[in-house]
């Protein structure tokens, strides 16, 4: 199968010119003006945009939290996002019972995404007991190209910081990715108690409950964690604070070469204002909770000046009316997580060219960046010549993000009446069009899984 698209603004990351691509056996073949080769199939380019395929690298696709599942399965969750642009997920997958290895926990996720998505994805391995077995696991994982591993410093499965420093040391070892989730478990507890005996419910307490400090105190500890155990790649999950992110500069500045700070779409563009709705807040909780406009700001800064390494999406969708509102009445109880893995590209890439950052600035947090850390680059996030065909045709035209045009399984998008410049067009995996004239086009399981390395 071979493709040739032609005339097309050409968007690297680097560099923004016309051209024609040339893609056969999945890979890029050829880039060059005027280009006289057959192909198979032929996509006229003109006045639109190529751009490298999105990669979401925090995605939780049929996330199990025992009362609730996330309501993106493995076949719709990878079609989601692939209406919003991106071509690959790695997913944070979720535990199993206690004393359930990490092989066990990414053997399910193998079982329950068998022949669904249609999109190249991954997993992050993820711990909540560090026994020696486990730890050895670690090392496992990655030479099986699970190269990735997610803790956690609150929920049920929180480590606590000798396990923490336990995991980063083996890290060390391997050339593994920690990836954490760093809030303070006990001041968490301590606020919500609190919160309960004053008969404080609604949802702008959720708000309060996690404050600030929470986040950058638990990163601050996580950063010098690492510094003990010799600079391990520490990946610090959905950073939503002024606070954290200067906690992840000061890092750097005391050396820590390997900190690596990952942000969201809501984080970006939401506000802790939705929180007041004590209906329509309910849909926006999620852990760490939105933040106010000075953070967004701070977040955007970082995205312009590089110390914001990525921008990925948490995507974990609960039904609003079925499982959100059936908790209407304690915001405690409401399930965590809301959608964005189609928002995500279109959002972002309006929202930063509004603030005059570059378009290769923006290509960096969403593509190239979360490919590079993550062990998919070349072959993933990069638009040259031997990587995998995974591109993304865009027209620059205005529209409106409404739940009537969203392709998840969920009954709201966080995101209603945002206006973007950005419509995704066409979007190609391993040289083959998946997405066109807003319809699937091909079979649930193309995607393959990508074993990843460094």
């Amino acid at each position: 199968m071979s493709l040739l698209i032609k005339n097309i603004k050409v968007c690297n990351g680097k560099d923004e010119f016309i051209s024609d691509v040339y893609i056969e056996e999945e890979k890029i073949k050829e880039i060059g003006n005027n280009l006289n080769i057959k192909a198979d199939e032929i996509i006229d380019g003109t006045n639109k945009l190529l751009l490298p395929g999105g990669i979401d690298v925090h995605t939780h696709f049929d996330l199990d939290l025992g009362e609730f599942v996330a309501v993106d399965d493995w076949e719709i969750g990878p079609k989601a996002a692939a209406f919003g642009g991106t071509t690959t997920v790695v997913d944070h997958i979720g535990f199993l019972e206690r004393g359930s290895s990490l092989q066990a926990m990414v053997d399910r996720y193998f079982e329950i995404s068998e022949g669904k998505p249609i999109i190249d994805y991954s997993f992050h391995g993820v711990m909540q007991e560090t026994t020696d077995e486990m730890v050895d696991e670690v090392e496992k994982l990655f030479n099986e190209g699970i190269v990735s591993v997610k803790l956690y410093t609150t929920y049920g499965g929180k480590l606590e910081d000798d396990q923490i420093l336990k995991v980063l040391q083996k890290a060390k070892e391997t050339g593994t990715v920690i990836c954490v989730h760093c809030e303070n478990d006990g001041s968490i507890k301590l606020l919500r108690e609190e919160s309960e005996r004053e008969g404080h419910f609604d949802p702008i307490y959720h708000a309060k409950t996690r404050p600030n400090v929470t986040e950058a105190e638990a990163i601050s500890r996580l950063a010098y964690l690492s510094k003990i155990a010799g600079d391990p790649k520490l990946y610090i999950v959905h950073t939503s604070t002024a606070e954290g992110l200067e906690e992840i500069k000061k890092a750097r500045r005391y050396g820590l070469k390997n900190i690596f700070c990952e942000t969201c779409t809501q984080y970006l563009t939401l506000t802790e204002e939705k929180y007041k709705d004590p209906i329509e807040g309910l849909k926006y909780i999620m852990a760490p909770p939105l933040r106010t406009n000075k953070d967004v700001e701070a977040l955007w800064e970082g995205i312009a000046n590089g110390d914001v390494d990525v921008i990925a999406t948490d995507h974990c969708p609960f039904m609003f009316k079925e499982h959100k509102l059936k908790y209407k009445e304690d915001f405690k109880k409401v399930p965590g997580g809301a959608p964005g893995v189609e928002e995500r590209m279109e959002i972002v890439l309006t929202e930063g060219q509004k603030r005059k950052i570059s378009l290769n600035t923006l290509m960096d947090k969403l593509i190239y960046n979360p490919a590079k850390i993550f062990g998919l680059y070349p072959k993933k996030g990069s638009l040259a010549i031997g990587s995998d065909a995974d591109l993304v045709i865009y027209n620059k035209e205005k529209y409106t993000i409404s739940q009537s045009n969203r392709h998840s399984s969920v009954d709201y998008t966080g995101y209603e009446g945002f206006e973007v410049d950005f419509k995704v067009d066409t979007v190609i995996v391993r040289g083959k069009v998946v997405i066109q004239n807003n319809e699937v086009q091909v079979e649930n399981g193309y995607g393959k899984f990508i074993k990843r390395k460094f």
